[in-house]
C-alpha cells in the first residue's frame, strides 16, 4: 500500500523562518531526492518534502512535513 503524503498540492500551510512565521501554498510534493537552490534535498515516499510559494512574496521554500502546519481555508 502506498504511503500518502501528509500535505497535498494546493494546501495552505505555515512554517517558521528566520523572519518569523510565514504562510504559503504547496506547489509541489517531492517523494525522491531533488536539487533545489544548489542543494540536494532528501525526500522519500515516507518523508516527502514540499515546495511552498509564500503568500507575501514570490519566494519558494522547500520543507519537510514536520516543519509545516496546515491552515484552515
Amino acid at each position: 500500500m502506498a504511503i500518502k503524503p501528509k500535505f497535498s498540492v494546493g494546501d495552505h500551510v505555515r512554517w517558521n523562518s528566520e523572519a518569523g512565521r510565514v504562510s504559503g501554498t504547496i506547489s509541489k510534493v517531492h517523494t525522491a531526492d531533488f536539487a533545489y537552490q544548489g542543494y540536494t534535498h532528501h525526500a522519500s515516499p515516507a518523508e516527502p518534502q514540499y515546495e511552498i510559494k509564500s503568500d507575501k512574496t514570490d519566494h519558494v521554500a522547500a520543507h519537510k512535513g514536520t516543519a509545516l502546519t496546515k491552515l484552515r481555508v
